[in-house]
């Protein structure tokens, strides 16, 4: 199934690509890698809060779950076409949460959850979920992302 279709299975619409915050861009695009820049979530949609003390983990959960429709939007525009996705090969996700707060991998499955559900197999990665003392903006989540890529043709 292609991922367009898939994605409208699953109730779900992309938000328009993330624009940069500050002088990096947001993606680069090097051989048959995508490597996209770190990611807060589609600004309609903006969470601000330190997990632990202002959200729970279902709530954080829900946020790294908009994060990862956010990676799909910036990288539908950096491929044009989803279905030239091979594998998503690494995600890093970052938690802005209190000192003894332990739930980082339950928050970040959000967006592991969701990759797995657009992609199936090709959507399983590598991952990395860390905690942070503040994220920009106050922002719950933010998550960076590889992708292989199926060349260009010609």
């Amino acid at each position: 199934m292609k991922v367009e279709a898939r994605l409208h299975q699953l109730g779900l619409e992309l938000p328009p690509p993330a624009m940069p915050i500050a002088n990096y861009v947001p993606y680069v695009l090097t051989g048959n890698l995508v490597f996209l820049a770190g990611h807060g979530g589609p600004r309609q949609h903006r969470v601000v809060g330190k997990l632990g003390r202002d959200l729970t983990t279902e709530q954080g959960y829900e946020a790294a779950r908009l994060v990862g429709l956010s990676l799909l939007a910036t990288l539908k525009s950096a491929l044009g076409d989803l279905d030239r996705v091979r594998r998503i090969v690494k995600v890093l996700g970052m938690v802005n949460c209190t000192p003894d707060f332990t739930e980082q991998p339950q928050v970040i499955n959000g967006a592991s959850d969701l990759l797995v559900e657009v992609f199936g197999e090709r959507g399983r990665h590598a991952r990395s979920a860390v905690g942070m003392g503040t994220l920009p903006g106050g922002i719950p989540v933010e998550i960076e992302m590889v992708v292989e890529v199926e060349p260009v043709a010609g």
